[in-house]
């Protein structure tokens, strides 16, 4: 049987009231967990996504993620060499120099062709699994959820020996975001595998908010689509909001060590809107 506990209610109560002060982090920063931070929508080559990449290099210095995951969006409008330059190794550059890769999955606006960018490690695969210790990551593509995807997923999932798996893709399958909300289609289809196959949590974009979604079915989602967009105001709160951001752009950090998943949502200026941990019961 497995557990998922959530805390961090403090910090569920201070978005609620639409207040917010700047805090040490809560992150243990243990020297042998798994350190990850997660964008999504972020590649307008504007100033915010320059500023929320600034401020993620920060970060960097004291909490030292070796890996970001991307949630889609990777690149708005033109997508030339020059543009992969302004939209991506620029604002990232201080990150990629201090040698953090990131492992890319597709969105609406991303041409396919993108995945065979070097530093988006996709290996030239529209969808691809790997795996970082005792995590296990699974990348889709939800723009085209054939049933070769499919396939593919449910042998990836049952042969994973990890003792945490994680999904992320660009659409999401719950949201309160105004915009889109949830993607029910791909829910029905992508749902039931990650039930059978104990997928702990799931991180996607496209809504340009932050959100973390109560528990569903014994998986934990997140909405992390505001690495460069932001919708103001787009988060239209209904029972499945645990907390959410849409003031301002964001992005995640992430930190595993054993069976526990500690999390914060942070904005352009540094603020932590949202923290917690997500506890693994190890008995599977």
């Amino acid at each position: 049987m497995r557990r998922i506990a959530v805390t961090g209610l403090a910090i569920v109560a201070l978005l609620r009231s639409g207040s917010f002060a700047q805090e040490p982090s809560t992150l243990p920063n243990r020297p042998d967990s798994l350190k990850f931070a997660a964008i999504g929508d972020n590649g307008t080559g504007d100033q915010p996504q320059y500023d929320v990449a600034q401020q993620m290099d920060r970060w960097h210095h004291h909490f030292a993620f070796d890996m970001v995951i991307m949630l889609g969006d990777n690149l708005y409008g033109s997508q030339r060499a020059a543009d992969f330059v302004q939209k991506f190794e620029r604002p990232y550059k201080p990150l990629l120099d201090a040698g953090v890769k990131f492992y890319a999955s597709l969105g609406n606006h991303d041409k396919t062709s993108n995945d065979a960018y070097k530093l988006f490690n996709m290996g030239g695969a529209r969808y691809y699994t790997y795996a970082r210790g005792y995590v296990r990551f699974f990348v889709l593509d939800s723009n085209i959820l054939d049933q070769p995807q499919l396939t593919w997923l449910e042998g990836a999932l049952r042969d994973a020996t990890e003792s945490w798996k994680i999904a992320y893709f660009h659409h999401p399958l719950y949201s309160d975001g105004g915009r889109h909300g949830s993607e029910v289609e791909l829910r029905v289809r992508l749902e039931p595998l990650f039930v059978k196959y104990r997928v702990n949590v799931v991180y996607s974009g496209h809504d340009h908010i932050y959100e973390r979604v109560l528990p569903q079915k014994g998986i934990y989602y997140f909405v992390a689509g505001a690495a460069g967009e932001l919708r103001f105001g787009d988060l239209k709160r209904s029972n499945l909001t645990a907390a959410g951001f849409d003031q301002d752009r964001s992005f995640m950090l992430n930190e595993i060590a054993g069976d526990d998943l500690f999390f914060e949502a942070i904005s352009r200026t540094g603020v932590t809107v949202d923290r917690g941990v997500i506890h693994r019961d190890g008995k599977r």
